[in-house]
């Protein structure tokens, strides 16, 4: 208090509702000045590949990992024949945290990252293990690992290149984000790709960026998709074999999974009018419109496939998908002691293949999504002469 002419002034408080309006004024400027703090920064950081990127290659041979164009790689490969079988593998493995036990926010589930670090190492070595006894010429992973929060920054690439002996790998980044805030807990750190490994000798390999869907700022914290393209020179002809690796667009309108449709057959039927022998596989997100999808009604609101109309192609392309068992699973709920039965199931995973080579097994090995929300597809070739 304080004293004027005699008289005693008191020095009122502000009102309550003042000082919660005050505190709530400066709550919000905080989080306006962060958000713009990290919005600027992802905007600076933002992964910005070029439309073509040559690609290094590296062999691994009794668990060492030695970089191209070593003579080491000359005498260890096998080379590719016209006439003789080829035997590929697909795998969208969901970076082994996606297992049995899983669900995904962004499908209707809960969870953002996988269940432990204990279990991220048992889907991985899971995986491994099965891709060593299948044994195939040519595997190509998507949804690949390198650092990421959701499965505890374990290098799943490197782990995989190192344990499949005999084999040249490559890796195109497809998703590099040093922060995501959404959802609660974040994503938080994000890098992953796609991979090939081959038993054959690969000569060039690119990286192809696809069109992006997305506008600022909803695109900082997506993938941006490419196709990983690696080239296989053909003994005793002039001719390639163009291996493409993909994983389409999932959570857009459609329109970018159609955009990035039509990159690919661009560049598939320039490598045609080559001459060169051409098969497309991996995750496309969609379903051909010849696949019989009907059978896999699952529960309403669950996330919906694209769907490849097929008839504009089929003169020059043989497109490959198992309709006997699903590739996919839904992630709305974990699969582990759910009703199978209500579960929904998709089919989007397979092969877009040049009429020059002969289709001579195909099938989604039904492995029960025990480590991965994808089943590994398997397709066998001959090379036509």
């Amino acid at each position: 208090m304080r004293y004027e002419k005699g008289c005693i002034l008191i020095k009122k408080d502000k009102p309550l509702w003042k000082k919660v309006l005050l505190v709530v004024v400066i709550i919000i400027i905080v989080f306006i000045f962060f958000s713009a703090m990290l919005l600027a920064y992802l905007t600076v950081t933002e992964y910005r590949p070029e439309a073509i990127e040559s690609l290094g290659k590296s062999i691994t041979v009794n668990r060492r990992v030695y970089k191209s164009g070593l003579n080491l790689r000359e005498s260890s490969m096998k080379k590719l024949k016209q006439g003789k079988e080829l035997s590929i593998i697909s795998w969208n493995i969901g970076y082994s945290a996606l297992g049995d036990d899983a669900d995904f926010f962004l499908d209707g589930g809960k969870e953002v990252r996988a269940s432990s670090k204990e279990r991220v190492h048992e889907n991985l070595q899971n995986i491994i293990k099965k891709l060593k006894t299948l044994n195939s010429d040519i595997t190509m992973l998507q949804e690949v690992d390198v650092n990421s929060n959701r499965s505890y920054g374990i290098n799943q690439s490197r782990i995989i290149s190192n344990n499949m002996n005999g084999t040249e790998s490559s890796f195109a980044t497809n998703y590099k984000v040093p922060f995501i805030p959404y959802p609660i807990p974040p994503i938080g750190k994000v890098e992953a790709g796609i991979q090939i490994q081959s038993k054959l000798s690969i000569d060039k390999v690119c990286r192809i960026q696809l069109p992006v869907p997305f506008s600022w700022p909803e695109r900082l914290g997506n993938l941006k998709r490419c196709l990983l393209v690696g080239r296989i020179p053909i003994k005793d002809s002039k001719k390639d074999l163009v291996m493409v690796n993909l994983h389409m667009e999932a959570y857009d309108n459609g329109s970018g999974k159609t955009a990035q449709t039509n990159e690919l057959f661009k560049l598939l039927e320039k490598e045609k009018a080559k001459g060169n022998y051409v098969i497309a596989g991996g995750d496309f997100n969609q379903t051909f419109s010849s696949a019989n999808i009907l059978k896999y009604k699952g529960r309403k609101g669950t996330w919906k496939p694209g769907i490849i109309n097929i008839e504009k192609y089929k003169k020059n392309w043989q497109f490959v998908m198992d309709t006997v068992n699903p590739s996919c699973r839904s992630l709305d709920r974990p699969f582990k002691n759910a009703d199978k039965k209500s579960f929904q199931y998709y089919v989007i995973d397979g092969f877009i293949l040049s009429k020059n080579i002969k289709v001579k097994k195909y099938k989604n090995m039904n492995l029960q999504f025990k480590n991965a929300d994808h089943n590994p597809v398997l397709l066998k070739v001959e090379l036509k002469r």
